[in-house]
């Protein structure tokens, strides 16, 4: 039986304290006696974490079960799944199914899965129903601002009129009888790192639940993290939200149970230039990274949901936010936007309306 090591949330992308070498697993298996409610029964639960980096970053999983339950082969499983997901929708990985359908799919339409034609489909809804906010054609632009395997850069007015012209959600065609895609402006090319995060999550809590376990906790990097149920004795499962401004403070926590948190931040990648700070969540209808947000966190049913809508938001700021909150999934959205002297102020929107504010 491996060490048992603990895990702390320090923060919504640093869920692990631990080091975790890439392509390894850092395991904890641990027997405990929890009182399930007030009124149920002493019941003898297992408690066990792994993780593995997949997706360019460290996917977490932690259960609680019966003893009889294979945990560590459920939870192995579902890494599996992460893994498959992966090799299905790189773009980083060449021989992928995605990649191999920017390829080819400007010149000719292109047969692909039902899974993967009907995530795309579901890609292009939020396209639509956000005007462009959301764009899985923004790769482009990735590469022209060096966020595609960089750390960013200020590229040319030659480059960015370039990846402009080569980007735009309107042009991907879908043909639901073939199960075929085309891309109707030659250069297009799909990027699904805004959202397939989300999607492997909601893969997994779906593979959990058909294994019988009820009580999981599924992130990944902490950008999308999945409540499924709760831990014993517990409401919900609660995850700290990081300071935007500073790595090692935790600005407030939430808890969550049967629901999905996913967060986007400027302090993931950006560069600096001239005093101003150029982060890589951009806006796919002015070509520019967005300006005047730090962080966005997304309180949703799904975690692809929420991975697609902590963009949207994002984009589309603050006031436009709070006029289609409505229209959207997510159940509440919070905005982290700079404040005087250096500080951050707090925007929390829940349906219907504004319900707090505060300044940190």
């Amino acid at each position: 039986m491996p060490t048992t090591m603990r895990f702390v949330i320090i923060g919504f992308l640093f869920l692990s304290a631990l080091p975790v070498a890439a392509g390894k697993c850092a395991q904890t298996f641990y027997q405990s006696s929890k009182s399930v409610g007030k009124s149920a029964p002493t019941t003898e639960l297992v408690h066990y974490e792994d993780n593995r980096v997949s997706m360019a970053c460290t996917y977490t999983i932690e259960v609680y079960g019966e003893a009889a339950q294979p945990l560590a082969q459920i939870v192995n499983d579902a890494l599996d799944e992460v893994d498959r997901i992966d090799r299905l929708m790189s773009h980083y990985k060449s021989d992928s199914p995605l990649s191999q359908l920017n390829r080819q799919a400007s010149q000719k339409p292109v047969f692909v899965s039902d899974e993967l034609f009907d995530f795309l489909a579901e890609c292009l809804r939020y396209s639509r129903a956000s005007d462009g906010a959301f764009d899985v054609t923004v790769g482009p632009l990735m590469k022209a601002w060096g966020f595609f395997r960089g750390e960013g850069r200020m590229p040319t007015d030659s480059e960015l009129a370039t990846a402009r012209s080569n980007i735009g959600y309107q042009h991907v065609m879908l043909d639901p009888e073939r199960k075929t895609v085309f891309f109707a402006q030659p250069g297009l090319e799909l990027d699904l790192g805004g959202i397939a995060k989300g999607y492997a999550v909601d893969r997994v809590v779906a593979l959990l639940k058909q294994r019988g376990i009820t009580r999981a906790l599924v992130s990944a990097g902490g950008s999308t993290i999945y409540g499924l149920g709760s831990p014993p004795k517990s409401a919900g499962w609660e995850i700290k939200l990081r300071d935007p401004l500073h790595a090692e403070k935790s600005a407030f926590s939430v808890w969550l149970r049967d629901q999905a948190l996913s967060v986007s931040g400027s302090y993931e990648k950006f560069f600096e230039l001239h005093g101003k700070r150029y982060s890589h969540v951009m806006d796919p209808r002015t070509g520019r990274p967005v300006p005047g947000v730090l962080s966005v966190a997304v309180l949703s049913d799904t975690g692809t949901a929420g991975d697609a809508l902590d963009n949207v938001f994002y984009v589309l700021g603050l006031a436009k936010s709070r006029r289609v909150l409505a229209t959207f999934s997510a159940s509440e959205v919070f905005f982290f936007v700079p404040a005087a002297q250096g500080r951050w102020r707090l925007e929390r929107l829940r349906k219907p309306s504004l319900i707090s504010r505060g300044t940190r």
